[in-house]
């Protein structure tokens, strides 16, 4: 299973492009399915009517095939927050009983802020274990939202292991105790068995995203503005080992205008492609000279050149350099296409390493090797963050000397 996440700035035609890559995607015999997690639901407007009733492709998604052989699923994130939590007050009664708390009626809940990230999270794991798919292209949100709620899952579940140990062990050692004292069942068992579950679908959902088959591609209106936003985006996706497979040049002007502003338009977006183009793989779609508006518009972007996906490369881990022999350290190759000295920033704590790149932040394990060293030292050059660690020798005697002699 193949999936591509497209992205990119607000208003760049993200939804656009991910509508003409399924459409093209299934006109060569792709078995596509096309999610979107948009209230709005702009799909409907370009895909057209379906062609048949929605069906369930899996449990908790359905999608509705159009004309064009696409099926698209879209994600209601606001039943998916009255479901989860209706659940959640089911589970935890005892608890609200004792405290005299009256649960609300699925019915007067409405979702709070971030509810359209976990939905769309949920999603895109049910979408993944859809059959009958080659190809899953989701719409993601704009690419800011995008890049944290891709880093979402991992985050939580870094602070559910942080969170949870100790406090479990104490509440099973106590829990036959204070149940005798209170008369009633503890909220410990449900607390840590909602914990449990969430934790295994954050893996799951993780375990997508960190797939060999996944990823992103970014979609922009070539200009200086959205030169920036591509900068920034790459180096996110970088700092969360994301693949950027392409990059989509949206709503191209044709050169040779008589109208000098328009030619002048068409030459900057011209140079900024060309920048691009210099560094990755760039699509280009040509501006329509309208806002695409239903099939027949989709069917002339999605016949544009380099739409279709190709299956994606092995991902590359961050490389750990040995240079023992030579300088006495280990190097952890960090590539950070788009970096500046000024925006980076690493502190070690534990077996972590906290890195922060421009706007973004990650905290990565360290790996086993440098579990055992402590950083001596950081270099950036050539859009690759290189970190020096130096071993501890009251951890590496044998080897450290032996290797340094």
């Amino acid at each position: 299973m193949h999936t591509l996440l497209i992205t990119g700035p607000g208003g760049a035609g993200r939804t656009t492009v991910a509508a003409a890559t399924a459409l093209a995607a299934a006109r060569q015999g792709r078995r596509v399915l096309l999610l979107s997690g948009d209230v709005a639901d702009p799909l409907a407007a370009l895909t057209g009517e379906p062609a048949g009733e929605s069906a369930e492709v899996v449990p908790g998604l359905r999608a509705a095939t159009t004309a064009g052989g696409v099926r698209v699923a879209r994600v209601d994130s606001g039943e998916e927050f009255r479901d989860e939590l209706v659940a959640l007050q089911e589970r935890g009664s005892t608890l609200l009983g004792m405290v005299g708390a009256r649960p609300l009626g699925a019915e007067e809940l409405t979702e709070l802020p971030g509810a359209e990230q976990f939905a769309l999270l949920r999603a895109l794991r049910r979408a993944a274990a859809a059959p009958g798919s080659d190809l899953v292209v989701v719409d993601m949100p704009p690419l800011h939202q995008a890049l944290a709620a891709l880093a979402l899952p991992a985050q939580l579940r870094r602070y559910l292991a942080r969170l949870l140990p100790a406090e479990r062990q104490a509440a099973r050692a106590l829990r036959p105790v204070l149940a005798q004292l209170a008369g009633v069942p503890m909220p410990a068992q449900w607390l840590y068995e909602a914990a449990a579950r969430w934790d295994e679908e954050l893996a799951a959902v993780q375990a997508v995203i960190e797939a060999d088959t996944t990823e992103v591609r970014l979609v922009a209106e070539p200009g200086p503005a959205a030169a920036e936003a591509i900068r920034l985006g790459r180096l996110g996706l970088a700092l969360q080992q994301l693949p950027l497979s392409a990059v989509v040049a949206n709503r191209l002007l044709p050169q040779g205008s008589a109208d000098p502003w328009l030619a002048g338009l068409a030459a900057q977006q011209e140079k900024c492609t060309a920048g691009w183009a210099g560094e990755l793989p760039v699509t280009r779609l040509a501006h329509l000279g309208r806002d695409p508006r239903g099939p027949r518009d989709l069917e002339l972007l999605a016949a544009a050149d380099g739409l279709v996906p190709q299956p994606p490369a092995p991902r590359r881990a961050w490389a750990v350099e040995d240079r023992l022999a030579e300088d006495g350290v280990l190097v952890w190759v960090v590539p950070l296409p788009g970096a500046r000295k000024r925006d980076l920033d690493l502190i070690r704590r534990g077996d972590e390493l906290l890195l922060t790149a421009g706007p973004y932040r990650r905290i990565a394990p360290l790996p086993s090797a440098l579990r055992r060293c402590a950083v001596s030292g950081a270099a950036l050059a050539e859009d690759v963050l290189r970190i020096r660690f130096t071993p501890d020798p009251g951890l590496w005697p044998r080897a450290f000397g032996a290797r340094t002699s």
